[in-house]
């Protein structure tokens, strides 16, 4: 059989007995170095990674060696959470719920006491759209701030700044074309976690690798990164999966 890049499957699940099958996707990156397992977030499913689209064949063999290991994190994932009136996300941090306002209003942020909340007109996709665009514009202002700050610390020139969703990134930095992309998604973190990723990202104009001198720029400019790190590894899949 031939594999193709994007192409779905189903693996028979490890524990059998009339369980469900575990959904399997397939995609090539010409950047990764070997096959590779991980767990989206956002749509509950594993998708395993090749470097060719040749390599799709291994890769499939390979998913199914680990069909235990896929099953425990698709069950451990974090439930999704939908843009949708009345459910709740974090801002920076803080815990914030989304409230509609009928109309087609922008989202705003506002605040009922001490409860931060989100309020946008609109009804399903149009009212997710308003929320994802405050919080794209919220990200934006907020990583301009500390990139801007890092970059005059180490006597560094402006950089191009962009915000997007990458599926596991966080952030990504090249700099031959002085450019640095984030996820949106980083705004739901605490901002000295938020500070962190913009600090790391910059720290790879000076070092593009992540060697001991690397790791000491970033040290030089926001402390021991390993608090943030660790929470990133602990409550980044929760992030992924709103929306």
């Amino acid at each position: 059989m031939r594999f193709r890049d994007g192409q779905r499957l189903q693996l028979e699940h490890p524990a059998r007995g009339g369980r469900a099958p575990l959904s399997l996707r397939l995609s090539v990156n010409r950047r990764a170095r070997r096959i590779s397992v991980r767990i989206d977030a956002r749509t509950g499913e594993a998708v395993v990674v090749a470097p060719t689209e040749r390599g799709l064949e291994q890769a499939v063999a390979f998913a199914g060696s680990r069909s235990l290991w896929i099953a425990e994190r698709l069950n451990a994932r974090a439930p999704g959470v939908a843009m949708t009136p009345g459910a709740t996300l974090t801002v920076l941090g803080e815990p914030t719920r989304l409230e509609a306002t009928g109309g087609a209003g922008a989202a705003r942020f506002a605040r009922d006491g001490s409860q931060l909340l989100i309020r946008a007109g609109g009804e399903g996709e149009a009212f997710t759209r308003r929320v994802l665009n405050l919080l794209r514009a919220e990200a934006r202002c907020h990583l301009s701030a500390r990139t801007a700050v890092h970059l005059q610390t180490l006597g560094l020139a402006p950089v191009t700044l962009s915000i997007g969703d990458p599926k596991s990134r966080w952030g990504s930095c090249t700099p031959r074309r002085r450019s640095i992309r984030y996820s949106w998604r980083i705004v739901m973190a605490p901002p000295a976690v938020l500070d962190y990723l913009a600090a790391h990202e910059v720290a790879h104009l000076v070092r593009a690798d992540h060697s001991p001198a690397f790791w000491a720029v970033v040290f030089d400019l926001v402390g021991d990164p390993t608090p943030h790190r660790r929470w990133l590894r602990d409550h980044g899949a929760t992030l992924h999966a709103v929306g």
